[in-house]
């Protein structure tokens, strides 16, 4: 498994707009080969008025991410992403994992 993680430092003041454009963004992730799962994650508010969220990947290998990284359902998901005003502070910061160990409710 590969576990691809966008963070994203967000002003308080546009947390919910910052929500419902991911909430109302078609990813077209379930098209690709060894797409698993997709989490928008909120996270915790920080004492400087900005919250903290992450977008959480989770694909059967390394190179199925990259194979989206590089598909035309990539670059539809993100046509618009620079046509809006930024809600967002800094740059998103990806992290990539490899899992060396995955333990699940039934085992």
């Amino acid at each position: 498994m590969f576990l691809a993680m966008n963070r994203f430092t967000v002003p308080l003041e546009n947390a919910a707009e910052f929500e419902a454009l991911w909430l109302g963004r078609d990813s077209r992730l379930q098209e690709l080969p060894g797409f698993v799962e997709f989490h928008m994650l909120r996270g915790p508010e920080a004492e400087d008025g900005t919250r903290l969220y992450a977008s959480h990947t989770v694909w059967e290998s390394e190179t199925d991410f990259h194979v989206w990284t590089r598909s035309e359902q990539f670059r539809a998901a993100h046509a618009r992403a620079g046509e809006g005003r930024k809600l967002h502070a800094g740059a998103p910061r990806f992290e990539g994992f490899t899992s060396i160990q995955c333990k699940t409710r039934a085992g």
